[in-house]
């Protein structure tokens, strides 16, 4: 059986930045009617659950201008273009933002975030074997600290709403339901 779809009959573009586009899209619904889809075009990113052999979670706390507060996250951030792909961008947004390197990296797989909004995509990963080093902060970031906190302490702060970025809550979810969070 073949599943009902929509279908592009063109697209505009609205607005586009260095990182996002909107579009309106004229399209037909699978009942057959048209209608006008208004969404945003955004560049994937990554998630990463760093765990040291302790079990203690590298997390991050950064204002966040969009919500207009700070929140807790793990490392992460946008692939950008001279990414090879969503695990390079992943090791080098680890290695900027807490200047950690990690020997082994895990796929957890990949979160759609606000699927009637936008295509963006965050894909997850557990980092362990973990090297110190140095942070590499854009300026945008230069007010993101890095804290360590027990796994438990970290799955208690998504469950208490306290860590609500999709792609974290993620990461430290399907971490533990997989065994690697304990």
């Amino acid at each position: 059986m073949v599943e009902p779809r929509w279908s592009r009959l063109s697209t505009t573009v609205v607005f586009t930045s260095p990182w996002l586009e909107v579009r309106r899209d004229d399209a037909l619904r699978p009942d057959g009617s048209r209608t006008v889809y208004d969404h945003v075009v955004a560049p994937a990113s990554v998630t990463v659950l760093a765990l040291d052999g302790g079990g203690q979670v590298a997390v991050t706390r950064q204002w966040i201008y969009a919500h207009g507060q700070s929140q807790w996250r793990l490392p992460g951030g946008g692939v950008d273009r001279r990414d090879r792909d969503p695990l390079a961008a992943a090791r080098r947004e680890l290695r900027e933002e807490t200047g950690l390197r990690a020997v082994r990296w895990t796929r957890l797989g990949t979160i759609h975030c606000a699927d009637s909004f936008t295509n963006h995509r965050d894909h997850a990963f557990v980092a362990t074997g973990l090297i110190a080093g140095r942070q590499s902060l854009e300026p945008g970031e230069s007010d993101l600290s890095v804290h360590w906190l027990a796994y438990d302490e970290v799955l208690a702060l998504v469950l208490g709403g306290e860590l609500p970025h999709a792609g974290s809550a993620f990461a430290v979810l399907s971490a533990r339901v997989r065994g690697l969070g304990r």
